[in-house]
């Protein structure tokens, strides 16, 4: 009996750690599937969820709503509804083409018959050079921020963050099932021996009942 409780409740230790590593693990690794996925299959589209895009914040031209290190959520959004005080995420139109920036949008104007935007970081002395053309905008942001997380997704980027947060969680599952499959048939096991071992006693038994009549 003692060896039956035993088991039964390292069974339901080992099934709450399993709940646990699922519940943590799987959206962690799917989310980043997604996003590895889908950059490298449309490399000139910041990759996103359901509409929402994370992205990581690099300097503290946005500080105090916004810090560097800081991980932000923006959400896609048509270009019509964006309005004055609203802050937007969009391809620097004086940059590369590729690096994006999160400024506050400080008039609604025309850029090439086309809708644009001046803007202008909080934190930032003087506006953007240029303005933001409507094919520019990336996403809006509404508020959601994660501090100092845009430093761990910048981790996840490298080989060892790979590693860690795509690698590490599929061999954790792996071998919580193996530990799990072996748990089970190891007490399957036990359960016979001591059926059989119970169905000998009871033969013994019956045998010197027999014997005495």
């Amino acid at each position: 009996m003692k060896t039956r409780e035993k088991t039964s409740a390292g069974h339901k230790a080992l099934h709450v750690i399993g709940i646990v590593l699922c519940v943590i693990l799987t959206p962690v690794l799917l989310i980043n599937l997604t996003l590895i996925a889908k950059s490298y299959m449309n490399q000139e589209e910041v990759p996103s969820i359901g509409g929402c895009l994370p992205l990581i914040v690099l300097t503290d031209s946005m500080y105090p709503i916004i810090e560097s290190g800081d991980l932000i959520i923006c959400r896609t959004a048509e270009p019509e509804s964006i309005r004055v005080g609203d802050v937007i995420a969009f391809f620097d139109p004086a940059g590369n083409g590729s690096s994006i920036v999160t400024h506050r949008v400080i008039e609604v104007t025309e850029w090439n018959g086309e809708v644009a935007w001046r803007t202008k970081g909080d934190n930032n002395n003087t506006e953007d050079r240029l303005p933001v053309s409507a094919s520019k905008l990336v996403a809006r942001y509404e508020g959601t921020r994660v501090a100092g997380a845009g430093n761990v997704a910048l981790f996840m980027q490298t080989t060892p963050g790979l590693i860690v947060c795509v690698v590490l969680p599929i061999l954790l599952l792996v071998s919580y099932d193996m530990v799990r499959r072996r748990l089970y048939e190891k007490a399957n096991a036990q359960d016979t021996e001591e059926l059989m071992a119970e169905l000998e006693e009871l033969r013994r038994l019956k045998a010197e009942q027999e014997q005495t009549k």
